[in-house]
């Protein structure tokens, strides 16, 4: 990117927070680094579980490793920049570091999102086509479906931040955000960005739309063999393998679609941060609670590995 041919403005103001008077701003502290601690702690044990634990060894936990290494990535791009704020009141940030951030979020956004329609799939599979399921989601599909995933994120990531900070910045640098995002960096471009925007938003739709799509026809399929099993008990077992993914889907493209997809005129500045911090921090935070809590494998799993370690200790 040739950003120093088509800018003046070398760091941009992060003004979310910057109304906070003390001692607020070291209580948002607190809460966000436990956040943050709790969030990294839960992914964590999410993936050396599934490592340590051969029953855990399916394409079911195989894709929920990636989740939570994911998430991990996803929290680590926006809270410490968010920390330093609140304990240093540092609000600043490089145009450089503000690309690389940018380019974070949006791969790992893009890559969520096809990750869990990916899962949707494996779920499908499982219960519609169950006598195929060794063959269908091998372990050799398992890692080309997680490949794809990332690979669409990382070049829907390039294009779009290759757009944005390829156009010029010369007057204000004050981002009324508390992260680099899309459309408060185009709002600063001093060149018009229609062309831009029509492009980024249609790459948005396509790229953003067609998971979501993917998801709903698979858990229309499975909501229709579902339906076809005679016993509520059989049902009940059946729909539990699904709810906690689709409490994750639900979580992931509610929030998203109120940040991305409705108009910003319905909601003020400050609602828009708050469903942003809910999108960015409170979802990862609540991902490793739903599959750790609502699967009975994963608490099997993680009571073994405790009474395990407990053993040891007294031995």
């Amino acid at each position: 990117m040739t950003w120093r041919n088509q800018t003046s403005v070398m760091e941009f103001v992060l003004l979310a927070f910057s109304h906070l008077s003390v001692p607020l701003p070291i209580l948002m502290f607190t809460l966000f680094l436990l956040i943050y601690f709790i969030t990294l702690s839960g992914n964590l044990m999410i993936i050396a579980l599934v490592t340590v634990e051969p029953v855990l060894n399916t394409p079911m936990y195989f894709f929920l490793r990636n989740l939570s290494f994911l998430e991990i990535c996803y929290t680590s791009v926006i809270l410490p920049k968010m920390l330093q704020t609140f304990l240093l009141e540092e609000n600043h940030i490089s145009f450089a570091a503000c690309a690389v951030q940018l380019f974070s979020f949006t791969l790992l956004a893009v890559t969520e999102s096809f990750l869990l329609a990916t899962m949707a799939y494996d779920r499908y599979v499982a219960i519609c086509n169950p006598l195929h399921y060794t063959i269908m989601m091998s372990n050799n599909v398992c890692a080309r479906l997680a490949a794809s995933s990332w690979a669409i994120g990382t070049l829907v990531s390039l294009v779009q931040t290759s757009l944005i900070f390829n156009l010029p910045y010369c007057g204000p640098n004050k981002i009324t955000h508390f992260f680099c995002d899309i459309a408060p960096l185009l709002n600063l471009a001093c060149s018009d960005t229609r062309m831009i925007e029509f492009e980024i938003s249609l790459c948005s739709m396509f790229f953003g739309m067609t998971p979501c799509l993917l998801v709903v026809i698979s858990y229309a399929s499975i909501i229709t063999a579902i339906l076809k099993i005679h016993s509520s008990k059989g049902r009940s077992k059946v729909f539990s393998t699904c709810a906690s993914h689709l409490t994750s889907v639900s979580l992931f493209y509610g929030s998203g679609s109120l940040i991305y997809v409705l108009p910003k005129s319905i909601y003020t500045q400050d609602m828009a941060e708050i469903i942003s911090l809910f999108y960015l921090v409170v979802t990862p935070l609540l991902n490793p609670l739903i599959y750790s809590l609502r699967n009975k494998e994963m608490k099997t799993a993680l009571r073994k590995l405790t009474v395990g370690q407990v053993a040891s200790q007294k031995w």
